[in-house]
């Protein structure tokens, strides 16, 4: 299984990168982690809201597999705790189908690849700068991963 986290947003701070990929090199090669950057469309350019997030999500369809599981992260999606995280995770891992986790731009995504979504799912009831949620999510799903296999990285 891979871990396919598609983003809307390309040169991230330097902090980003150094967080997203101090996770990533932690997991396992049955589990990895790939990050898939979309280019964002430019803000200037005179299209409307729903006109940008529409070419964001034909970007993002194109990069995403052909088959995988679609968990779009949204701030109205199912907020899990780490251990309703790892019990998924055990499940995708059983499935053996690619997860795709789907990151919006600065608007947010497109109804239609909403409405492609198995599931829907926020990182926090907090309002976090974008750019946060590549290494929050690389975190969370090493910690899930560390969970199924009792691995002492969490501790309750």
């Amino acid at each position: 299984m891979k871990l396919l986290i598609v983003a809307v947003g390309t040169r991230m701070p330097d902090w980003v990168s150094a967080g997203y990929d101090d996770y990533a090199r932690r997991m396992p090669r049955e589990a990895s982690i790939e990050l898939i950057e979309v280019k964002a469309e430019p803000r200037t350019t005179g299209k409307t809201v729903p006109a940008m997030m529409a070419a964001e999500a034909a970007r993002i369809e194109a990069a995403l597999p052909e088959r995988c599981h679609r968990v779009i992260l949204d701030e109205r999606g199912t907020e899990l705790t780490t251990r309703k995280l790892a019990e998924r995770f055990e499940r995708w891992l059983g499935d053996g189908q690619d997860v795709a986790f789907i990151v919006g731009g600065p608007d947010g995504l497109d109804p239609t690849i909403k409405s492609t979504a198995h599931d829907t799912v926020r990182l926090s009831g907090l309002t976090l700068p974008h750019a946060l949620v590549r290494p929050l999510l690389a975190e969370a799903l090493y910690r899930a991963w560390s969970l199924t296999r009792n691995h002492p990285y969490h501790r309750e």
